[in-house]
């Protein structure tokens, strides 16, 4: 290793975090590639007395340098309550060569005895592969007490969440065997491509673990029929306080497959169901569920749905009617500027002007063009009968129609009865 080299990466370990169980390099930019680049830090890996938790996120580890950290780790007595932070640690990596890292740090883990209870991996593109090569250690028991998955922006895909799934519901499996079945409560998956088949897999594990406090799987390319499937699954999560779905697309079937699985969700604190296609029917029947089943509820973002006014006023008395409310977003949706100044007036004479969001984004009110092709989307969904999706969802389509004719929209129709404007 040449002197500068090593220079370097002296000044780097002194710049590390000891303390409370933790050891950080976080942010150090290290360009770890070999056994002799990373012989400072397994050094310190290996005098480090009570380690649980190992920062490497923010440099990039080569295969080499990981099966010296992996050697190191081995050696350790990892202890309950172990956490890995290990996002953004292959910046610059060939994707072969991820797997194989992965694999050699989680036999790591395994061999030494933890019981993660956090695995941060997000930020780090490596595909389907890269999940076979933490599929091991999500199945083991070193993950049986895991209650923290993050997997942001992994490029996972379907086969991904397909393997990602299937890890978890083994886990499940044996975890459960063992008396201690597996409890995750925050799962992180935005920006993965997981799509419907995805979606529905990573449905079955979240169901069968009926233990989940946050979700988010933001901008995954899933449509109706996986959104059914998630909401299926999430009514058998009663602990839910954080549902983070935005940027998927959930037109009307899949709205009201979410806003009846909301009706058994008492904790729900945060919902972002932002750019995901509510339109004016489901924001509607999603206000149904504010008014009458959300007793905590403190933040809704249902911006850029395309909601018009009427429906954006059911939803403004709705939350204003919540006391733990504490902002709702609606920008970007086609109110238009008398609409705008009708929802602020609402918001304003409930004395709630600051719980509401900016509408600098909004669209403008609906063309008739932008209508019937709205309808047109209807139409296909109704008669596009995806065998796979929820049956459960599929049962609850009738009471869904129940709540959106309650509060005064017509499903022919797919425009609600406007509310009487408040007095200016």
């Amino acid at each position: 290793m040449a002197s500068d080299d090593i220079a370097q990466l002296a000044d780097a370990l002194s710049k590390t975090h000891v303390g409370d169980g933790e050891l950080s390099y976080k942010g150090l930019g290290l360009k770890l590639d070999n056994a002799a680049s990373v012989e400072e830090l397994v050094r310190e890996i290996e005098q480090y007395q009570g380690l649980r938790a190992l920062r490497l996120e923010g440099n990039t580890v080569g295969v080499d340098a990981a099966r010296a950290i992996a050697k190191a780790l081995e050696s350790k007595d990892l202890p309950d309550n172990s956490l890995c932070y290990w996002s953004d640690m292959f910046t610059g990596r060939l994707r072969s060569e991820i797997p194989t890292a992965l694999r050699s740090l989680g036999s790591a883990l395994m061999s030494a005895g933890a019981r993660l209870t956090e695995l941060d991996l997000s930020d780090n593109a490596f595909g389907p592969d890269g999940v076979k090569g933490i599929e091991q250690l999500l199945k083991s028991p070193s993950c049986h007490t895991l209650r923290e998955l993050k997997l942001n922006n992994c490029g996972m895909g379907i086969g991904g969440g397909k393997i990602l799934a299937e890890a978890l519901i083994e886990c499940h499996r044996q975890s459960s065997a063992h008396g201690a079945p597996l409890k995750l409560r925050v799962f992180i998956a935005g920006r993965n491509r997981l799509e419907n088949e995805g979606a529905r897999a990573l449905a079955k594990a979240f169901q069968l673990m009926g233990s989940l406090e946050e979700v988010h799987m933001p901008q995954n390319g899933i449509n109706y029929a996986g959104v059914m499937a998630l909401a299926s699954a999430m009514r058998h999560n009663p602990e839910l306080r954080v549902l983070n779905f935005n940027d998927n697309t959930f037109t009307k079937k899949g709205t009201l497959a979410m806003a009846q699985a909301l009706r058994h969700l008492r904790n729900v604190q945060v919902i972002n169901f932002g750019d995901c296609l509510v339109r004016s029917e489901g924001a509607i029947a999603l206000a149904a569920v504010v008014r009458e089943g959300l007793p905590i509820l403190k933040e809704l973002n249902l911006s850029f749905g395309e909601i018009t006014e009427a429906a954006a006023l059911v939803v403004a008395q709705a939350v204003t009617a919540n006391p733990h409310m504490e902002k709702v977003d609606l920008n970007g949706n086609c109110l238009g500027e008398e609409g705008c100044e009708a929802l602020r007036e609402v918001m304003e004479n409930m004395d709630k002007g600051d719980m509401l969001a900016s509408l600098s984004d909004d669209e403008g009110e609906p063309d008739e063009e932008d209508d019937d092709d709205d309808h047109e989307d209807d139409e296909e969904e109704e008669e596009d009968d995806d065998d796979d999706a929820s049956d459960d969802c599929n049962e609850d389509n009738e009471e869904d129609s129940d709540i959106v004719k309650e509060n005064g929209i017509t499903s022919k129709e797919g425009s609600p009865e406007k509310p009487q404007s408040p007095v200016r």
